[in-house]
């Protein structure tokens, strides 16, 4: 486990790139918002909303959305493109929002930041009775030969967090409900290396790390027989969704 210092600095880390991680990063599956929508009603909150991956899907859904996220300049980016949206600086842990007024928050690709012990409280608090918690994270399909080399070469490995095993989220919330879907993101070599730079175990690595880590990505897409000599190809992903109701 590693310490809560160093899952802040590569929290932090993504003030350095919020552009980036905007362009490189994909969104999320139309089937997988639908799972974490079903049945819901009320307004939404997306809880660590980074650039509004998440949240422009829920605007383009027609649903009352807010945003909240620690990053400055992650909403600098979000509320470019969602002006609309009501975005405020806060965290999972101290939710500038009142009691009651949320019928789902969601946490898209951050539940892994926060402390949960802290966090199920704020979130409880926002929900109207009978609310939900939807947790959603893409993953790389690792089970694909270039793609696991892919995150042996980025250094995945160094990760400050352990996104892989089911989320913990105690009672007032409800046994997890889990969905899985797969899909494909389209990506050139470009695309490919800023996907790369976007990551938090990338940013935090010092220079020399970083074009070691950029030089091996641009090998792997010159020589694997899978890549080689394409414009364009097909990263896989597996999404996980997860949903909880609010008890009592």
């Amino acid at each position: 486990m590693r310490s809560r210092q160093q899952r802040d600095l590569h929290s932090a880390s993504f003030d350095r790139a919020a552009d980036l991680y905007d362009a490189a990063r994909p969104t999320y599956p139309a089937e997988a918002v639908r799972w974490l929508l079903d049945g819901v009603e009320g307004p939404v909150l997306d809880l660590g909303a980074g650039t509004g991956k998440l949240t422009a899907s829920l605007v383009e859904r027609g649903l009352e959305v807010a945003a909240v996220d620690p990053s400055p300049e992650m909403l600098r980016v979000l509320q470019e493109r969602l002006p609309d949206v009501d975005a405020r600086g806060g965290a999972a842990e101290r939710i500038p929002l009142p009691d009651d007024a949320f019928g789902l928050v969601v946490v898209a690709q951050a539940w892994h930041w926060v402390d949960a012990d802290r966090a199920v409280p704020e979130v409880a608090r926002v929900l109207r009775p009978g609310g939900r918690l939807g947790l959603v994270w893409n993953e790389r399909d690792e089970s694909v030969g270039w793609v696991r080399e892919l995150g042996e070469l980025m250094d995945a490995g160094s990760a400050v967090f352990d996104d892989e095993a089911d989320p913990v989220v105690p009672p007032p919330f409800g046994p997890l409900e889990r969905h899985e879907t797969r899909w494909v993101q389209a990506l050139t070599v470009d695309g490919l290396l800023d996907l790369a730079r976007s990551r938090s175990y990338f940013i935090t690595k010092d220079p020399d790390g970083q074009a070691a880590v950029i030089q091996s990505l641009r090998r792997l897409a010159r020589e694997h027989p899978d890549l080689a000599g394409r414009d364009t190809f097909e990263l896989p992903y597996v999404t996980r969704s997860y949903r909880a109701t609010l008890e009592g």
